[in-house]
């Protein structure tokens, strides 16, 4: 359990040195016109990785029932997040994916970093979400692993 503890801020350090590296280091233009799938692919890590931490406390203290076969559970679960922040991105981009809330800017920076987190934190229920909308827009069925949950 301490190794996937350490592992786990040892990511957000990294994660949080990623996202402030354009303010201590002038960066390529082409990263800087992809800025904004950089800061959702981050942001989605940073919801995966809060997810991790609670149900290491959750496992551990609250229920007592720590397994060590969900060790890799914990080592994969930052970058699928940070994948589903990135695919968050694309989707909010080509207003395919909105969220039901009173956004007066739906456009803005904020909103973006909203959706990727919420993507990030519970990729199972955004892996659904996507899968509905493929299904509504392109009648692209469902996966055989959407299918068994």
């Amino acid at each position: 359990m301490k190794r996937i503890i350490f592992y786990l801020f040892s990511m957000l350090a990294v994660i949080s040195t990623l996202s402030l590296l354009p303010y201590l280091k002038e960066m390529p233009s082409w990263y800087l016109k992809n800025i904004m799938i950089v800061n959702c692919a981050l942001t989605g890590a940073i919801g995966g990785l809060l997810y991790c931490l609670r149900a290491v406390y959750m496992n551990k203290c609250v229920k007592k029932n720590w397994d060590e076969d969900w060790a890799v559970w914990y080592f994969l679960r930052p970058f699928t997040s940070l994948i589903s922040g990135a695919i968050s991105f694309i989707f909010a981009k080509a207003g395919l994916l909105i969220l039901d809330a009173n956004v007066s800017d739906v456009g803005s920076i904020y909103g973006y970093l909203a959706i990727a987190f919420i993507a990030g934190y519970n990729v199972d229920n955004f892996l659904k979400k996507i899968e509905a909308i493929a299904k509504e827009v392109w009648s692209v069925e469902k996966s055989n692993v959407s299918k068994d949950i």
